[in-house]
C-alpha cells in the first residue's frame, strides 16, 4: 500500500487504533475522513488533530452506512482507501441467559457494519487507480479470548469475508489487507490503556505503518501478535490458549 497521497476514510477513527491510524496518515499528507456514532468524539478528535474530516456514522444502521457513502464521495470524491475499524468488545457470562443482547450487538457492529461499508463504498472505489480496503480484525480471530466469545467469532469471520473479498477483487486494482492487531492499550475495553500487558499504542501505530509500506502486503502482523496468529501453525495452540483462558 502506498501511504501518501491517499483520502482514506477510517470507521472508528475517533479514537484508539482508528485515531492512531488517522493521525499516522495525517503526518504522511494523506486526506483523513474518520466516522464514528460519537459526536463528542469526533470534535475531540478533530479539535487535538486539525486537519481531520469527522462524519458522524453509525454502522449498526444502514441508512447511516448509505447517507455517510453518499456524502463523502461527493465531498471527496477522490476517495481511494476504506479502513473498515469500528468494532466493541464486550465480554459475555453465557452462562447466566443475559448474553444474548450484547451478541447480536457484537455481531451487528463488527462483522455486518464492515460488510455493510464494504458494499456501500465498493462501486466507488473501483473507479479509483488504486483502491485499498483494510479490514481491523484481531490476534483472537486465530485462537479465543473465551471471556468475549462473539468479538472472537466475529472476528474470526471478518477474517474470512476479507479473503473472499480479495480473491473475488483479484481482477481489479484493489487492494485488500488484513490487519490484525494484538491487545493493544486503548479503551475497546474499560481500563485497557491502562493495562501493562497492552502494546503501547504508539508502538503498535509505528509498527503497522512500516508493515503497511511493504509492497504487495495482504496482512498486516506485528510482532506481538505472531503468537496467536501462528499457534495452530507452530503446535502451540494448547499452551496458547491456556496462558490466555486458564484451565
Amino acid at each position: 500500500m502506498n501511504t501518501t497521497g491517499n483520502t482514506i476514510l477510517i470507521t472508528g477513527g475517533g479514537s484508539g487504533i482508528g485515531l492512531g491510524l488517522a493521525q499516522a496518515f495525517l503526518a504522511r499528507g494523506n486526506t483523513v475522513i474518520i466516522a464514528s456514532r460519537s459526536q463528542r468524539t469526533l470534535d475531540a478528535a478533530a479539535a487535538a488533530h486539525p486537519g481531520l474530516h469527522p462524519y458522524p456514522l453509525d454502522v449498526t444502521d444502514p441508512e447511516s452506512i448509505q447517507s455517510l457513502a453518499e456524502r463523502v464521495t461527493a465531498e471527496h470524491p477522490g476517495l481511494n482507501v476504506l479502513i473498515n475499524n469500528s468494532g466493541i468488545m464486550l465480554a459475555e457470562n453465557l452462562l447466566n441467559g443475559t448474553a444474548l443482547p450484547d451478541a447480536e450487538a457484537t455481531v451487528t457492529t463488527n462483522l455486518l457494519g464492515p460488510i455493510r461499508v464494504t458494499q456501500a463504498m465498493l462501486g466507488h472505489l473501483l473507479t479509483q487507480p488504486r483502491p485499498v480496503i483494510v479490514n481491523v480484525t484481531s490476534g483472537l480471530a486465530s485462537l479465543p479470548l473465551t471471556a468475549t466469545p462473539t468479538y472472537s467469532a466475529t472476528k474470526a469471520a471478518l477474517r474470512s469475508y476479507t479473503e473472499s473479498l480479495r480473491h473475488q477483487l483479484r481482477g481489479t486494482p484493489a487492494e485488500v489487507i488484513e490487519l490484525a492487531p494484538p491487545y493493544v492499550a486503548t479503551e475497546l475495553m474499560p481500563g485497557g490503556s491502562q493495562n501493562p500487558h497492552a502494546m503501547p499504542l504508539t508502538d503498535f501505530i509505528g509498527e503497522t505503518m512500516t508493515l503497511l509500506a511493504q509492497p504487495g502486503v495482504r496482512e498486516v502482523l506485528v510482532e506481538r501478535v505472531l503468537p496467536l496468529r501462528n499457534a495452530a501453525l507452530n503446535g502451540t495452540y494448547a499452551q496458547v490458549f491456556t496462558g490466555l483462558n486458564g484451565e
